[in-house]
């Protein structure tokens, strides 16, 4: 008789995906229809995100009550709905590996997704909106960038955006930076290494997409907060996406392909004994959980893994090791904090509340609950309203500071959800707190310009 649920920790098993047998539709199927009347018997997963109430809606609306009552083409509204956030695995699930059931959710998804888009069910939207280094290349050019943005924020282009790419004209869009974070950030002052117990004492630093075409100043802001701490940094040579975009779309020959030009690069500094940071957290968790699972046997993909951390985890890693400065200078008074899906799932703690609450005159209310952005999910049409529903009562709790009344700031790791978050205040009406990233907080903490 099988056991109710597990009492190890979950594991991860490696995904089959270069198999043949992995993009066999009828296969996928069957494994669908036993996975959705595990869920369907549990059902602890409803509030996580739209998946489970669509497919707990098409079971109960079925002829039958069950699984088997559901049609087979309905299954693609709930792989529709996935954007791989990890949480149902990690969190929630009492059948995920090593129980006998074999549970995994979110790569039982991503297979479907892998079919769809190899049978051409993927329109050029999404393909467009999950091709960040495309789009990105407007970045930085003069004049060009200015115009881009002026445009992009108009009635009539927002609905030229939702008729083309299918991108809502009510969500939040990133503008281009007018300089990219690869071409302003300084050099490193010339200080010496000093490894820790715990952590390497050099920094290679790996932009993304987001922080080198969008928002330069988080990536300004983590190399003062290491250059204030004596920290020795590089920018990764050469780098490109990650690939979580295109792992969303199930896009995995993308993914292949990125890999093949990241890994190199980034072994050579794991070889060399750096920390590789990244202030995405989605970025952080594809070469420390997917690329990984993708590619078990890669020697180069396993160092990486091992030389990734979180900035946030190096930071706390630091102050163990004693090597943290904390002479902060300003206060930052009350902060709703957000921890992104991406980041929870990386089994790291709460590494950011850590540090923030080291400044004096802070109090953080850390608030773990999807805010349900999740990528290109939060900004599609026909997900755009979901995700904002999804938010909403993190947007609520968020407002409401335990130190009495509103937030001074609310902020999250993942910039896209901070912005999120505020869009989802305003249309609650729910204040106006400041929008700042963590590491951005940690900059004014130190009183650093």
């Amino acid at each position: 008789m099988a056991r109710e649920g597990n009492l190890e920790a979950p594991t991860r098993n490696p995904l089959d995906w270069k198999s043949q047998a992995f993009y066999d539709e009828a296969a996928c199927f069957k494994e669908l229809e036993r996975v959705f009347d595990i869920c369907h018997g549990c059902r602890r997963c409803v509030s996580l995100c739209a998946s489970f109430p669509t497919l707990f809606d098409l079971v109960d609306e079925s002829k039958t009550g069950e699984v088997d009552g559901v049609d087979k083409k309905d299954y693609w509204k709930v792989v529709d709905h996935c954007y791989l956030c990890d949480l149902c695995y990690m969190t929630k699930c009492p059948y995920v590996p090593p129980h006998e059931w074999n549970l995994d959710f979110p790569h039982t998804m991503l297979r479907a997704k892998a079919i769809k888009f190899k049978q051409g069910g993927v329109d050029f939207g999404a393909k467009f909106l999950s091709s960040t280094d495309v789009h990105g290349q407007l970045a930085g050019i003069p004049i060009v960038t200015q115009v881009a943005n002026a445009v992009n924020h108009t009635k009539p282009a927002r609905a030229a955006m939702e008729a083309t790419l299918h991108v809502d004209r009510n969500a939040w869009l990133p503008a281009l930076a007018t300089r990219r974070f690869r071409g302003a950030a300084p050099e490193s002052a010339n200080v010496p290494v000093k490894d820790g117990e715990r952590t390497p004492g050099k920094v290679a630093v790996y932009s993304t997409c987001y922080v080198n075409y969008n928002e330069p100043g988080i990536g300004m802001d983590l190399l003062k907060v290491l250059a204030h701490n004596d920290i020795p940094y590089v920018l990764v040579e050469k780098e490109s996406c990650c690939g979580m975009p295109k792992l969303e779309l199930g896009d995995l020959e993308s993914v292949d392909a990125g890999k093949q030009k990241n890994i190199p690069v980034l072994a050579k500094y794991a070889r060399e004994g750096y920390a590789i940071l990244a202030a995405v957290p989605s970025c952080t968790l594809m070469f420390k959980q997917e690329i990984p699972l993708m590619y078990p046997d890669d020697a180069e993909v396993q160092a990486v893994k091992k030389a990734m951390w979180d900035p946030f985890e190096y930071l706390a890693a630091r102050r163990r090791d004693g090597l943290l400065k904390t002479d902060f200078k300003t206060p930052l008074g009350k902060v709703s904090y957000h921890v992104p899906c991406h980041q929870r799932v990386q089994n790291i703690g709460r590494k950011t509340e850590e540090v923030l609450k080291m400044v004096p005159g802070t109090t953080v209310h850390t608030n773990e609950r999807c805010s349900g952005h999740a990528g290109t999910y939060g900004v599609k049409k026909g997900t755009h309203e979901a995700a904002m529903k999804i938010g909403k009562p993190l947007f609520k709790r968020m407002a409401e500071h335990p130190a009495g009344g509103a937030p001074d700031y609310i902020s999250s790791d993942c910039a896209l959800a901070g912005h999120h978050i505020e869009q989802g205040f305003e249309r609650n009406g729910l204040g106006e707190p400041q929008v700042e990233h963590p590491l951005s907080l940690v900059r004014k903490a130190y009183g650093l310009d």
